[in-house]
């Protein structure tokens, strides 16, 4: 992989080799286990793809462990984790997008990466030996419960469930979901957002509790649909929550700390997932000019190559892409040098655009495929859909434009005072 001169000079000798590992393991490993991936998991049939993980994703696991691919996610600043900057994991990141299996390969994979970057941050040592430690050595998974049916989620005060006191312990009440992860028989604990108090300061309303996931109570209702996939064995699930009890060492952090926590886990999260969408593209562009270059392949007497529409959508995806990338190495190093709130402008241009640089170089892939582009014979069609979701997760469009737009009329108006 070609590292951006920009950045050359912030990435160490120890990154640029682990970078280099991350493409190889990816090309050589991942994308030839996908197919039996998938094939292996059919197998099991409607019902069992809930219940059984696929024999080739442990054989992956144990050859990345193996080169000291594992939990690379987690910035320096924790003794947990491998120890690379939040720039220098971003580049890792983009190589994973070219595979769908390669995150969970890695133990790098959504959510378990903001759940493990929030224990690690937030929660106390009971809380980190009992849930972070198997996290983090991939004997269990983990799910993050904050969106809300009935509700404008993309506003988290809008935050419905109830978590009621009595004595030492929490009482739960209420429903989640697009429940990340809570499919995934290996889930064992879930992470809920939920309202701790109805007065005071709307932000310091909600908190964040533990809540294992065989809880007395917890009813996984259903798994949600992405355009037809339903993402087993991990899932996005509609939870329900009745009268569930965990005591109240449960909490992450402290009552009415909620927002706070999920900002500083939304950071991270936003970055590594806007150099995956990137990673995806390149995947999609790679699929485009493979389709576009068989010389089996002509329309009106000319390869598809000659045509001069083809060869602009190369063009503008090539510059989209490293455009994108390079908005989300600049957040990378601003949360490196400061934090995710110091971060916060730089963020959201990244997460506005990379998504959407995703969608629109998988499309173009998708037109010169024709009809084959949107069937199961490629993975055009999973891509687009898988990235479109990021559109709406952790925050929506709208919601970042909303923001971005806010932070750049005032500083302009400050710089003219």
């Amino acid at each position: 992989m070609s590292i951006p001169e920009l950045v050359q000079d912030k990435v160490s000798p120890r990154a640029k080799e682990t970078i280099e590992k991350v493409r190889r393991f990816v090309e050589e490993e991942c994308k030839p286990a996908a197919a039996v991936y998938h094939e292996q998991l059919e197998s099991y049939g409607k019902e069992g793809r809930w219940k059984r993980i696929p024999p080739v994703m442990e054989e992956l696991k144990k050859k990345a462990k193996a080169q000291g691919l594992w939990n690379l996610f987690l910035p320096a600043r924790y003794g947990e984790g491998a120890g690379y900057t939040n720039l220098e994991y971003g580049l890792m990141a983009e190589q994973m997008g070219r595979c769908h299996i390669s995150a969970e390969a890695t133990n790098c994979a959504a959510p378990d990466t903001g759940n493990m970057e929030v224990l690690a941050r937030y929660g106390n040592e009971e809380q980190k030996q009992r849930w972070l430690r198997p996290l983090l050595e991939g004997k269990i998974r983990s799910a993050f419960c904050m969106t809300e049916k009935g509700v404008a989620s993309s506003d988290a005060t809008n935050i419905q469930l109830q978590i009621t006191r009595e004595d030492n312990n929490y009482v739960l009440n209420g429903t989640k979901w697009w429940a990340s992860g809570a499919g995934d028989p290996r889930c064992e604990i879930l992470l809920v957002m939920g309202k701790t108090s109805n007065s005071g300061s709307q932000y310091r309303r909600q908190s964040v509790v533990l809540v294992p996931r065989d809880t007395p109570g917890v009813t996984v209702v259903r798994p949600m649909m992405v355009y037809g996939y339903d993402d087993a064995p991990h899932g996005h699930m509609e939870i329900r929550f009745d009268n569930v009890k965990v005591p109240t060492s449960n909490v992450v952090w402290g009552e009415g700390r909620g927002f706070e926590i999920i900002q500083g886990r939304l950071g991270p999260g936003r970055i590594h997932h806007c150099m995956r969408t990137l990673g995806a593209a390149e995947e999609a562009l790679s699929w485009m000019v493979r389709r576009v270059n068989d010389p089996a392949r002509t329309t009106f007497g000319k390869n598809l190559k000659d045509h001069g529409t083809i060869v602009q959508w190369i063009a503008q995806s090539r510059v989209e892409i490293d455009a994108g990338r390079l908005l989300v190495l600049a957040a990378a190093h601003k949360m490196d040098v400061s934090d995710a709130k110091g971060a916060l402008t730089d963020i959201s241009k990244a997460k506005i655009e990379c998504p959407n640089i995703c969608l629109r170089v998988c499309d173009r892939a998708v037109q010169a495929f024709g009809a084959e582009g949107v069937s199961q014979d490629t993975p055009l069609a999973y891509i687009w859909a898988g990235n479109r979701t990021l559109r709406i997760a952790d925050g929506p469009d709208e919601v970042h434009l909303n923001q971005l737009g806010r932070r750049e009329m005032q500083a302009q108006l400050k710089s003219k005072l």
